[in-house]
């Protein structure tokens, strides 16, 4: 049983892991970084699951680095401070290139690795209350390891500017930077922008949609060369002969349901309206 976090798996293959330190403001130390990592593991081998929701327990969605772990880091040597950035960067990794889609649900502040781990997710809806920064400098640190994936997300621009100044970020800043989609007015606006979101992800082919993270992962910043074209006609070839695109094209010029909708309760599915809940 894990000491930092909640997880739970329901019917529909959706996952929820919901980061379970509220006395801390869910700051993160070396035992959640390992059950996080551990924990997105063993879901990404969950065939089961289709969509991924990360959220937070408490007044934070995360504070960042637990300050009594960074203690222990300046009492460690170089290596071991390495090995520790390494298991940090594993599991970032683990994140961003989980299978199947993930959206972070972000309340509060998130500062520090919170914003890498906002950063390793596909669809981020934030409240409008919340509030993100990168506070690195102040310490006399570098966001080093979360910095790829937060530079994927809002720029080198912007990164110049908020890596260097500390500055606070709103959530309209984070919106129109790119490391929030969506933003929520408040708890209601957030739950129906995760079920909006949801109800979209599900009724897509499982297969199709664990293929599509792959391309953007695989062409991303690539030159359109002969090369990228090749891959990109090899990818739809293959994607082509797969049963599920048979099937979704049948169905779909019958008018009927493939197989991922028919076991779908759409009944109990969110279907919210985001455009009446969300700012921006």
């Amino acid at each position: 049983m894990s000491d930092t976090l909640r997880i739970d798996v329901d019917s529909r293959g959706v996952a929820t892991i919901t980061l379970n330190r509220p006395e801390q403001r869910n700051a993160v130390d070396e035992v959640m970084i390992a059950e996080l990592h551990a924990s997105l593991a063993a879901l990404a081998q969950n065939t089961s699951v289709r969509v991924l929701v990360l959220q937070a327990n408490g007044s934070a969605f995360c504070a960042g680095a637990d300050y009594r772990w960074m203690q222990r880091g300046l009492e460690a040597d170089q290596h071991d401070n390495f090995e520790e950035a390494l298991r940090l960067a594993r599991m970032l990794q683990c994140l961003d290139r989980f299978p199947t889609p993930t959206i972070a649900r972000v309340h509060g502040p998130a500062l520090g690795i919170g914003v890498g781990l906002i950063a390793c997710c596909d669809l981020i809806v934030g409240a409008h209350s919340s509030w993100f920064r990168l506070p690195e400098v102040r310490l006399g640190l570098v966001p080093a390891v979360i910095g790829p994936h937060v530079i994927a997300k809002i720029g080198t621009g912007a990164a110049r500017r908020y890596f260097l100044t500390a500055e606070t970020m709103t959530a309209e800043t984070a919106k129109q930077l790119g490391l929030v989609h969506e933003v929520a007015p408040d708890e209601h606006g957030l739950n129906a922008m995760v079920g909006h979101w949801v109800y979209g992800l599900l009724q897509n082919g499982p297969h199709a949609v664990t293929t599509a993270k792959r391309l953007i992962a695989a062409v991303a910043h690539r030159p359109i060369d002969d090369a990228l074209i090749s891959d990109t006609a090899h990818r739809i070839a293959h994607l082509r002969a797969h049963p599920e695109a048979r099937q979704g094209i049948r169905t779909h010029l019958d008018d009927a349901r493939p197989s991922w909708l028919e076991t779908l309760d759409f009944a109990n599915l969110v279907t919210d309206d985001p455009s009446e809940t969300t700012k921006g």
